[in-house]
């Protein structure tokens, strides 16, 4: 139910934060999404150790992706349907199984086909934390003026695990052992996932008490803006894995692979910086434009990544890119709870998140063949590709974004001081 306080002129992370039983949820949703940023990176410096090659091991991580992006909607669904905690317990027992069991076969050598096997359930059942929080924020605060500022605040949230995990992943595979990135990761993830599915009290309602006469249940891809969100977020998802990807080959090009962390974790300070500086500002400009707009600079700055040549000048353009994707993923978080129904948030939550997972994947098997048979340079090609072709889909479909007419009318701030651009 929406929260009934009075809101400040400009609503902040203060008064967020002070949302009746916001802290119950957070702190362990913060542990147990830590390790998603750590799956890939930490699949790709096992792999590539014992193979030998970025191609397989971004393979192996594309299958993961893959198989997230499949799954992951369809756990979402579940979740709007049975409750979040029945499926994340089973969920993070398998993940944890899963991925225990990709380490074992990496380090006995096992054929490549086999790691892919490994692959599948450790991607399908990856636990959709990110978007199950998003729910609960939803729940909490729909029609309010700190709906903008939850997306911003999940978006800090989710970019500061991707400053911490690809380091953390990275120090621990260079530093300590090539597996110990991804036992660390199926641990968190067990630890984590399990605290935060004991939050019953904040659990959104699910099943019959979801849905109301006037809001049917219905698949969250059946909406038309849902599926142009999804097409922007796999040109986001394409930066990332591009990223990754040919951040490792650049750094073993240069004989200092412990830079590819520090450079990882710059790309996604950038990004968790706007992210900040996002759920600051009341915006005069509907959130149609600010996605537009913002995703524009994202694929200006994703086109120059393959010019890059340095360390300092790789940085350098890796934190602006990363403070264009904030706003980019903010935005369309934001738009996407003015075009569902509320039966159907955690699933749009997790096509989005799937999305990026999607185009993480592809981007890391064509960046990785790129990068093995024409360096980290032609690797870097893949973002621009993917963000341009983004692009061209938001320009062209822009009008499908325009919110439901209920969600117009909460989006107003009846019943609050606060207005708010809807378009």
């Amino acid at each position: 139910m929406a929260s009934t306080v009075n809101y400040d002129k400009r609503p902040g992370y203060g008064q967020l934060l002070r949302t009746p039983g916001a802290l119950s949820f957070l702190l362990p949703g913060f542990a147990a999404r830590q390790p998603f940023a750590m799956l890939t990176i930490g699949i790709v410096l096992l792999v590539q150790h014992t193979t030998g090659s970025f191609g397989s091991a971004g393979a192996v991580a594309a299958v993961t992706g893959v198989s997230m992006a499949l799954f992951a909607p369809q756990s979402g669904k579940l979740a709007d349907r049975f409750g979040q905690r029945a499926v994340l317990v089973p969920g993070v027992l398998i993940h944890t199984a899963s991925v225990s069991l990709l380490v074992v076969l990496a380090l006995t050598g096992a054929p490549l086909w086999a790691l892919f096997l490994a692959a599948v359930p450790a991607g399908a059942s990856v636990p959709q934390v990110g978007p199950m929080v998003r729910a609960r924020w939803a729940a909490k605060l729909d029609g309010t003026p700190l709906m903008p500022t939850a997306a911003a605040f999940e978006s800090v949230t989710d970019e500061f695990t991707f400053v911490v995990g690809p380091v953390l992943a990275t120090a621990l595979c260079t530093g300590v052992h090539p597996a110990a990135g991804l036992i660390t990761e199926a641990a968190l993830t067990l630890v984590g996932g399990l605290f935060f599915a004991a939050q019953r009290a904040t659990q959104p309602a699910f099943g019959a008490a979801s849905a109301t006469s006037a809001e049917p249940r219905r698949s969250a891809l059946s909406i038309p803006g849902v599926r142009v969100l999804i097409v922007a977020f796999l040109g986001i998802g394409s930066v990332f894995g591009g990223m990754q990807v040919s951040l490792t080959a650049f750094t073993e090009e240069i004989g200092n692979p412990g830079a590819n962390g520090l450079l990882y974790g710059v790309f996604a300070a950038g990004n968790m910086l706007a992210g900040i500086a996002m759920g600051t500002v009341a915006w005069k400009i509907g959130p149609r434009h600010r996605l537009i707009l913002g995703y524009a600079g994202l694929t200006v700055a994703a086109s120059l990544l393959w010019t890059a040549h340095s360390v300092l000048l790789l940085g350098a353009l890796g934190l602006v890119v990363g403070l264009c994707i904030a706003p980019a993923l903010i935005t369309g978080y934001t738009i996407v709870e003015t075009l569902i129904p509320a039966s159907a948030r955690t699933e749009a939550f997790t096509w989005l998140t799937g999305a990026v997972a999607l185009g993480q994947a592809a981007a890391v098997t064509v960046a990785g063949r790129l990068a093995d048979a024409q360096g980290s340079s032609a690797g870097f090609l893949v973002p621009m590709a993917g963000t341009v072709l983004a692009l061209a889909t938001l320009l062209a479909l822009r009008s499908r974004l325009r919110p439901r007419e209920t969600s117009r009318v909460a989006a107003r701030g009846i019943g609050h001081r606060v207005p708010v651009a809807v378009d």
